[in-house]
């Protein structure tokens, strides 16, 4: 492999570790990390509801539509690990118009909602991707082209959904350009946020966002659906893609499977 894709590779490594393996388990009953806005604690309520007088669903309510094994065909599905919680207080930014983004990118809680639930998405490797080529660095994109996702599920009183979201375009907005954090003690550098297509839900955004470190660049994607008043938060990476500096699509099947349990 080539010294780029190595360092490249480690880029990819390390921003997975923080924000797709070092995720919270099951579910809470409240938001304790002091950076969420009162405005945005969460209650969900049905597709067509008034949010003005949503309820959250409960942690039982979350777990009943939060992605099991089975759901998605190809990929590997399990509860998020108990260790190394990555929190909001977790996360500091160099710009506070960021915060609430790169909360929502390492997979924290974002406002305040009333429970939450996350899980570990990984797709299977796919057939002959292990296949040697002349190419190291197409060799190594194919044998690890697996995509990674951590699905967070957070519910929300009132309008604290649509605040969520609401917020977290500004902020997509607003730090379009990049920024800096610094995630469990790791910093990291954004280099840029573009919106991309998705659908899903009564509301959907998605972004592709660039990290860059030592020159070199990595994609992560993030995206967010609500239904009724209750929020799915997806940050995606695929290791292959990010060794060999590409990009790489949305996870379709994971985005479907999740907003159609939620309708």
């Amino acid at each position: 492999m080539r010294p780029t894709a190595i360092r490249r590779t480690a880029v990819a490594a390390t921003v997975m570790s923080l924000a797709l393996l070092t995720a919270a388990c099951g579910s809470d009953a409240g938001d304790k990390d002091g950076k969420g806005s009162d405005s945005a604690s969460g209650k969900p309520a049905g597709r067509g509801a008034d949010t003005s007088a949503a309820k959250a669903l409960t942690a039982a309510e979350l777990e009943k539509v939060s992605l099991a094994q089975g759901d998605v065909k190809g990929h590997k599905i399990a509860k998020a690990g108990p260790a190394d919680t990555i929190t909001a207080e977790d996360v500091t930014v160099d710009k506070a118009a960021c915060d609430v983004f790169a909360d929502a990118l390492m997979g924290a809680k974002t406002g305040r909602p009333a429970a939450s639930t996350q899980r570990k998405v990984v797709s299977e490797p796919k057939k002959g991707g292990d296949k040697e080529s002349d190419d190291p660095a197409e060799a190594f994109k194919a044998a690890f082209d697996i995509t990674t996702t951590l699905t967070t599920l957070a519910s929300y009183d009132g309008k604290g959904a649509e605040e969520v979201l609401a917020g977290l375009r500004t902020a997509a907005t607003e730090c379009a350009s990049g920024f800096t954090f610094t995630a469990a003690g790791s910093k990291q550098k954004i280099s840029k946020i573009a919106e991309v297509p998705v659908k899903g839900g009564e509301e959907a955004v998605a972004w592709t966002v660039t990290v860059e470190a030592d020159g070199e660049k990595s994609a992560m994607k993030l995206i967010q659906i609500r239904q009724g008043a209750t929020v799915a938060s997806l940050t995606s990476l695929n290791l292959g893609a990010s060794g060999a500096g590409g990009d790489f699509d949305l996870p379709t099947a994971v985005i479907d499977a999740q907003a159609g349990k939620l309708a």
